[in-house]
């Protein structure tokens, strides 16, 4: 094959192989396009990650505190029930008491009581009328125990009813923290739930860039392996070029040797002086004027 055909297919060669570095840069330039948006998706799941687990950590803080203001109330419901129980036995207690409520006032009870003690401390009694008149003190203390009864049971009556509402008011505090909590911790858990759709979603579309990558790059190997062949060959045809001008330039010095030994050769035959490279050539040669 001549020099110029080999050129002429070098130069189809050089072509081809510029047309699959453009396919080449081309598909990196895809590749990288690809691995930029694999890894801004991947870090996006990575933020979401680390929100998903802020929130849930908030979401169980507050379901803690839900647990524990359900326990109070349920506590506090519990003990109002009691109170009220208690509230319900004193009443009926107080009936068998209320039956027998002398028809006589507490106080007119009370004045007579004192009344008779005057009288027993500073009058002089006979045997008869003190025993009479200490008679009527047991009487009287035993309808004033009765008003002393009444009045102890409504006391904590009273006392229970007061608690109640205390106890009422607690309670609803304790609701009504409940339902904002527990509100709290449903309206986290929807953003939690949202964060973790929106993460599984990034993560499905991260997962296609990254098989989007690795086909990419699957494309570049027969490229590459093209270029590699076109290469090769290339560099065949110039060593060949190489090899056949270095042969021309050998033949063409040897041609050229020839010419100027037989010059050299004819010049010390008559005696003439000879160029430079004429002398070396003789040198080399160890000519002489007989040869």
């Amino acid at each position: 094959m001549s020099e110029r055909k080999k050129n002429e297919i070098i130069a189809e060669l050089n072509e081809k192989l510029s047309t699959l570095k453009d396919r080449q840069t081309k598909l990196e330039t895809e590749v990288r396009e690809s691995a930029d948006k694999r890894d801004r998706l991947n870090g996006r799941v990575k933020v979401l990650r680390d929100e998903v687990m802020d929130l849930r950590t908030q979401r169980d803080e507050v379901n803690s505190k839900v647990r524990e203001l359900k326990q109070r109330r349920n506590e506090m419901t519990a003990k109002i029930h009691e109170m009220l129980e208690e509230i319900r036995t004193l009443q009926e207690k107080s009936k068998g008491p209320a039956k027998r409520k002398p028809p006589i006032s507490r106080e007119a009870l009370q004045k007579e009581v004192e009344s008779i003690d005057w009288k027993i401390q500073t009058t002089p009694l006979t045997l008869k009328e003190d025993k009479e008149l200490v008679q009527r003190v047991k009487q009287l203390e035993t309808q004033l125990a009765i008003y002393r009864k009444l009045e102890q049971l409504a006391a904590r009556i009273t006392h229970l009813r007061t608690e109640v509402r205390t106890r009422q008011s607690e309670s609803e505090l304790l609701h009504r923290q409940l339902t904002e909590n527990a509100q709290k911790s449903q309206e986290t858990h929807v953003k939690m739930v949202a964060k973790i759709e929106e993460s599984k979603s990034l993560r499905k579309e991260a997962d296609d860039m990254h098989r989007k990558f690795l086909q990419v790059k699957e494309r570049k190997k027969p490229l590459q392996e093209e270029a590699k062949i076109v290469l090769d060959q290339i560099r065949r045809l110039k060593g060949e070029i190489r090899e056949e001008l270095q042969k021309e330039k050998e033949e063409s010095q040897d041609a050229l040797r020839e010419t100027l030994e037989k010059k050299a050769k004819e010049k010390l035959k008559r005696g003439e002086k000879l160029s430079w490279e004429e002398f070396q050539l003789v040198a080399e040669k160890g000519m002489t004027e007989e040869d």
